[in-house]
């Protein structure tokens, strides 16, 4: 939103303040005039200068002489044209807001690249939008629901109004440029067919898609989609972990929230020039000079390789799956693993791991 100055000084917010003063005379006259012509009380000549501008149609206080009826003509007319030069301001004011709103949205829009788009801003779109955004990725929505875009506009969030099962809307968010996007619509059916049309216009694209029915899984999966996640199948397994597993619960729940925690799971890739390539966990002892515990090796092209024993040898390309301090783990990966990579690059070196 521009600053006071910048809404004082636009031109079509002057003519009106304009208008509004110059109704003001109009009106003051009209009370002065009555006063002097029919003498009439000013009370009585504001009563009857508003009743013939605003075409109420009230009768006349008092029969009026010919000179008080041509003056109420020349007060009508002139009324009525001020008023109906302000509506036209102000429609053309609201119109005119909304068109540069939506034509700064759209330059926005092209100038974003390795984005991500998210089809639906319901709980789950919102909340993935909000982790995504606070870590500094650029984020796209697209959704047609007139609620989801008023929030939208509340949020400040960059959005495409459409239906995702659209090819211009998709077009419209970038998605030949996007980096990923995310399903999460309600309908399965709209799922499959937003997932068939996305790959189509994106063939290198990461696609995440959340599903209502584990049935379904198999078909977004053939639909073209990287990765299908069932938020009611996780939450169900996690409240029957609360059950069966209640300690463990605990020590997850407080290592996966995404709000800071002391320690939390995260990852590093071994880049040419780190001080452990060529080197056994027995040989680096992780744990006791930086503080961070390897749980897991994911060899370049190779498969995961979880808890690895002490002989296990790290090599450039691997991947390596960490728990610890955040501040110590980033350090660690700059550091130590020499992965000074930015978040948005670290992100797409994960996708391409999941495929």
């Amino acid at each position: 939103m521009g600053s006071f100055k910048d809404f004082i000084e636009n031109p079509g917010l002057r003519n009106i303040i304009t208008a509004s003063f110059i109704m003001l005379i109009i009106f003051s006259l009209g009370s002065l005039g009555y006063h002097l012509i029919e003498d009439m009380t000013w009370f009585e000549g504001l009563y009857m200068t508003f009743i013939t501008i605003s075409t109420i149609g009230f009768k006349e206080l008092h029969t009026l002489s010919n000179e008080g009826r041509v003056f109420t003509m020349l007060l009508f007319v002139t009324g009525i044209g001020v008023i109906s030069y302000i509506a036209s301001q102000t429609t053309q004011l609201l119109f005119e807001g909304e068109l540069f709103y939506k034509r700064a949205m759209k330059k926005r829009l092209e100038k974003m690249e390795n984005h991500y788009i998210i089809c639906g801003y319901g709980r789950i779109g919102n909340r993935i939008a909000d982790v995504l955004q606070s870590e500094g990725l650029p984020v796209v929505i697209v959704d047609n629901n007139e609620s989801s875009i008023q929030q939208l506009k509340e949020d400040k969030m960059p959005y495409v109004e459409g239906d995702a099962e659209d090819e211009d809307t998709l077009l419209e968010a970038g998605i030949d440029k996007a980096q990923s996007l995310i399903c999460t619509l309600s309908s399965d059916q709209d799922n499959v067919f937003t997932t068939l049309l996305a790959r189509d216009l994106n063939p290198n694209l990461f696609i995440l898609v959340r599903t209502n029915e584990t049935t379904n899984k198999n078909r977004v999966l053939r639909a073209g989609a990287d990765k299908v996640i069932s938020p009611y199948e996780i939450g169900a397994d996690r409240m029957a972990n609360v059950i069966l597993r209640p300690h463990v619960d605990q020590f997850v729940d407080s290592i996966t929230k995404y709000t800071m925690q002391d320690r939390t799971f995260d990852e590093a890739l071994i880049v040419e020039g780190s001080v452990l390539a060529g080197k056994s966990l027995a040989e680096v002892n992780l744990r006791t000079q930086y503080g961070v515990l390897i749980i897991a090796i994911i060899p370049k092209g190779g498969n995961l390789q979880f808890n690895p024993d002490s002989s296990s040898t790290i090599n450039v390309g691997d991947s390596l799956i960490l728990i610890g301090d955040l501040e110590q783990i980033d350090k660690f990966r700059r550091e130590v693993c020499n992965d000074s990579r930015p978040l948005a690059e670290r992100t797409r070196n994960s996708e391409t791991l999941l495929l």
